[in-house]
Parts: structure tokens; C-alpha cells; sequence
């Protein structure tokens, strides 16, 4: 499976490794989704979370931080256990995780509707069962990770309403569960599209995906990414 090889380039520190099974798969074609019709509209207030789950995290954590509003975006793995949560462990697909990023906004600049459209539209395909690309097994699950009981019904009624649309020629497969907790991924996997742009398995996989933030949805996208080393450091 490739994730062997991206553990084994990640734990050599090399970024230039690829398979031939990455090379296989370009990004998914982004899939213009309609927008949520029940959305919460926005409105100043506390800065809120949200968390995905759509492959690997370095494309999912790329994509989001040029979304204007997101304050911070971080790489890590929910759905497991806090002992578990380490890069070598989750890499099994024993542990339970799935790679996610951890999204905080600002519910006056995106609405959580917002989110989800991106991450339907270009951030992953959610009629793939426990993979995404060239990447395979449940860590790499599509899953939306729910952090109060509004989000969950907005996720699952926007679902409802793309199956019955239709907009996919599959059925949606993403999951829709309550967050047990979330844990950051170690330090050398945060900001690792904008660090390593030339890696073939960013420029193949993930770099595609940033792009089409920008194309289809031109007001929302920010030139600029909201970097996690960058917001640490201040």
C-alpha cells in the first residue's frame, strides 16, 4: 500500500519519495456541490471547531488553510484512542483514527455550511470507502466528526440532500459521528503542503486540490495560508 511508503519517506525525513502508485492517481476532480439549504447564518461570536476527515491530512489541512475565516488548521487523528494517536501506530489501520484536521473559524466570515461544501466539492471524494487516491484503509476514511448537536444535524441533512440530488454518481459513504477527542499530529506533519510543494506526492495529489479552492470557489479563497507554526509563534 502506499502508506508504507509515505511512512517510511516521513521517517526518513525525505520528501521526494513517491510510488509508483502515487504517480497512478492524480487528485480527484473536484464535483460542484449545491450549497447546503439549511445552513446557520453568519454571525459574529466565538470562534468555533470543526472536524474532517478526507484522506490524507497534509491535502485536507492544505486546502483548508486558504479558506478565508479559518483562523487555524491542524493535522491530526480522531476516532481512537489518545495512546494510539501516533503517526506509526494510526498507519496500521488498527488504531481506530483516521488522519483529520481540526478547523477553528470565525462563524462571521464562514459559515460551517461553508465548510462543508468545500470539503464535498474539492477537498475529497466521499464516495470512496475507506480510502482516498492512492491512499488506503480506514485511517483514510471519509468522516465528519461532529462538536455539538447543530453541526451533526446540519452535516447529516446536507448529505441527505447531495444523495437525493444526486450530485455524486455513487452514494455518499462519509460517516457523521460525535468527536471523542481529537490529537495533533507530531510537529513535521503541520503546514507540510505549504513546506514541501514539490514533493510529487503534494504536486500529484494535494497542490490540484488548492487549486480548485480557488477556482469554484473564488470568494472564500485566500491567497495566503493560516500556517500552525506561524499562529505557535506568535
Amino acid at each position: 500500500m502506499f502508506a508504507t511508503f509515505r511512512t517510511i519517506a516521513v521517517a526518513l525525513g525525505v520528501t521526494t519519495i513517491v510510488s509508483m502508485a502515487a504517480l497512478t492517481y492524480a487528485a480527484e476532480d473536484a464535483v460542484v456541490v449545491p450549497a447546503i439549504a439549511a445552513d446557520v447564518p453568519k454571525a459574529a461570536g466565538e470562534a468555533q471547531v470543526a472536524v474532517f476527515a478526507g484522506g490524507c491530512f497534509w491535502g485536507v489541512q492544505g486546502v483548508f488553510q486558504h479558506v478565508r475565516g479559518v483562523t487555524k488548521a491542524v493535522s491530526g487523528y480522531a476516532g481512537g484512542e489518545a495512546k494510539t494517536a501516533r503517526y506509526e501506530s494510526v498507519g496500521s489501520g488498527r488504531t481506530g483514527h483516521a488522519e483529520s484536521v481540526q478547523v477553528t473559524f470565525d462563524p462571521a466570515v464562514v459559515s460551517y455550511g461553508e465548510l462543508l461544501q468545500i470539503f464535498f466539492s474539492v477537498v475529497h471524494d466521499p464516495t470512496q470507502l475507506n480510502r482516498q487516491g492512492p491512499d488506503t484503509g480506514t485511517q483514510y476514511r471519509s468522516e465528519i466528526f461532529y462538536t455539538s448537536e447543530a453541526q451533526k444535524k446540519t452535516a447529516e441533512a446536507y448529505i441527505a440532500q447531495l444523495n437525493e440530488a444526486k450530485v455524486f454518481s455513487r452514494p455518499i459513504v462519509t460517516r457523521v459521528d460525535s468527536l471523542p477527542g481529537f490529537y495533533a499530529a507530531e510537529a513535521y506533519h503541520q503546514d507540510y503542503l505549504t513546506e514541501n510543494p514539490r514533493n510529487p506526492y503534494i504536486v500529484y495529489n494535494d497542490l490540484p486540490k488548492v487549486a480548485n479552492l480557488k477556482k469554484f470557489f473564488p470568494e472564500q479563497y485566500r491567497g495566503t495560508p493560516v500556517l500552525v507554526k506561524t499562529a505557535s509563534a506568535q
